[in-house]
């Protein structure tokens, strides 16, 4: 450790390290504790003010989980799963950044994580074969390894149409919501999106607005969100299941406990596929999308079919036709798109003061000192606008850092001309780097993120325990492992209609960003199995020096 001196006179800490880890949400707390218990000397660095990740930043009105709470947790600890007790099936914002704490807490983190610093830049070093990384304030950092936890939805479209700056109201982006509370209170309010995270905004604060407008691009199909309290019965009940969910969450499709228990579409009669679409639909839950028939991500007659049993429902509780031409898809079908969890979002336009806008073909061009403007030269007049506009998913939150690999190769210039990774754990040039929650892994975007960011976690482990009890110092994948990997990726996703639409999972959100399927489509089973290979065979394919 070293004291010195910046330009401005201001003192600075340079540190040593094993390994440096970058975020404090769901993989980086476990990352931290599975490094600090292979007695590697390791930090953890966010540029929060305190650990959750995801459910620090997304404190906007109404964030909650649409994964069921007693599957969102870490299950490499029974002690640590059962000391804890959900209030609810899909709890909110508040109740999910105490249970990060407390795992914090009862894991000792917090003394191996520094605060509000931001990594500005991360360089490897050829001749110490090691990574030298620099916060924003100045601050130097020298680790062996580098291990980025830096989220799948953590680079919010902060500023997506000219003139945010002049707006003589209040802007607020979802993601980087203020910790107070904000009153809507006679408040003419916009909202601009109508994602997941859009719909949980308007659905929450509609009744308080004297006016909600809001600004609809594209339409989404919604489930209502079936969301029972839970009692003393209910915790005991899903904790007796530890084993079950442990064993099994991690060999599904999609890391929930869903499997595809009613066979395949052609095994049913139609009136039999109807019975299953009824019960599921009415469990409330991310199931109708991620367990219902697996042909709707792959026939595009089948998923016409249930797109149409989709549409009747919304169709039943909208009623108005104007306000289903408004807000029911027509031009892409279920589950190629995220589906929301709801709870009387679509009710909500039935309110005299709340009403939608389309912006598909007059879309939004600016947004003036007085409001929002569209192509059409309409304006109209906010006191509040909510940018419920996404995010750089998947490689955003990594091409923010100016990292350089050998050569001085920039990963930022490399993934605007072609996003690649190995396994979405490692990207060949970047020796001793590892990824969590990168493009062409599950934990992208298609999976229950705790079951894909533990798996990942420990691969990473393990694969830094190798290197150290091997004598060498440094692993990379090789090109030809990685273009293997992406070729088999790519043809995975080609063969599925996700792949032939427009959505964020396609990057198609960010203007200029590559086309390709962020997230790996093969299955969460499937590819534990593929890391399990890998690692089996010595990590075949990557280099060790």
């Amino acid at each position: 450790m070293e004291n010195r001196a910046d330009e401005n006179g201001k003192s600075t800490e340079s540190i040593t390290l094993d390994a440096a880890v970058i975020g404090a949400g769901v993989a980086g707390l476990y990352q931290l504790h599975l490094l600090r218990a292979q007695g590697l000397k390791v930090k953890l660095f966010d540029t929060a003010s305190s650990v959750g990740g995801t459910w620090y930043w997304n404190r906007y009105p109404g964030a909650k989980f649409d994964s069921e709470s007693y599957i969102y947790q870490y299950l490499f600890d029974e002690k640590l799963y059962k000391d804890w007790s959900w209030s609810q099936r899909f709890p909110g914002q508040p109740e999910i950044e105490r249970w990060m704490n407390y795992v914090a807490d009862r894991l000792d983190l917090r003394r191996s994580i520094q605060f509000n610093t931001t990594i500005a830049s991360s360089h490897w070093n050829a001749e110490s074969n090691r990574w030298g990384l620099e916060t924003s304030d100045g601050q130097l950092i020298d680790a062996q390894f580098v291990v980025c936890c830096t989220g799948m939805l953590s680079a919010p479209l902060e500023e997506p149409f000219p003139g945010t700056k002049k707006f003589k109201g209040r802007v607020f982006h979802t993601a980087r919501w203020p910790k107070e509370k904000i009153d809507f209170t006679g408040k003419r309010v916009g909202v601009v999106g109508n994602g997941a995270t859009g719909i949980q905004v308007i659905q929450t604060i509609a009744p308080d607005c004297e006016e909600l407008k809001v600004f609809i691009r594209t339409p989404q199909y919604t489930n209502a969100m079936n969301n029972p309290q839970y009692g003393p019965k209910e915790v005991e009940e899903y904790k007796s299941r530890f084993e079950w969910l442990k064993e099994n969450l991690p060999k599904t499709f999609s890391g929930f406990e869903f499997s595809w228990q009613d066979g395949d579409w052609t095994d049913n009669t139609p009136e039999e596929r109807l019975e299953v679409l009824e019960r599921i639909y009415e469990n409330g839950s991310l199931e109708l999308w991620l367990s219902s028939f697996k042909e709707i991500f792959f026939d595009a007659k089948i998923n016409k079919e249930v797109s149409e049993f989709v549409r009747g429902k919304m169709k039943e509780r909208l009623k108005d036709p104007a306000l289903c031409d408004l807000l029911i898809p027509q031009d892409y079908g279920f589950g190629l798109h995220r589906v929301p969890l709801e709870s009387g979002y679509l009710e909500t336009f039935h309110l005299p003061h709340v009403s939608g806008i389309s912006v598909k073909e007059n879309p939004i061009v600016a947004i003036t000192e007085g409001g929002i403007k569209l192509r059409d030269g309409t304006e109209y007049e906010l006191d509040v606008i909510i940018l419920a506009t996404g995010f750089d998913a998947g490689s955003g939150a990594l091409t923010r850092i100016d990292i350089r690999g050998r050569e001085g190769r920039s990963l930022k210039h490399e993934w605007e001309k072609e996003i690649r990774t190995t396994m979405g754990l490692q990207v060949h040039g970047y020796p001793n780097m590892f990824t969590t929650g990168a493009p062409l892994a599950p934990s992208a975007a298609l999976c229950n993120m705790t079951t894909c960011l533990q798996q990942q976690a420990e691969w990473i482990n393990d694969c830094i325990a190798h290197v150290c009890k091997s004598g060498k110092g440094v692993i990379e994948p090789s090109e030809t492992v990685q273009d293997d990997w992406v070729q088999h990726h790519d043809d995975t996703a080609n063969a599925t209609l996700v792949s032939k639409t427009n959505s964020w999972y396609m990057g198609s959100n960010v203007e200029g960003k590559p086309r390709r399927l962020l997230s790996y489509i093969g299955g969460v089973g499937t590819y534990r199995d593929k890391c399990r290979e890998v690692a089996h065979s010595n990590y075949k394919g990557f280099e060790l020096k």
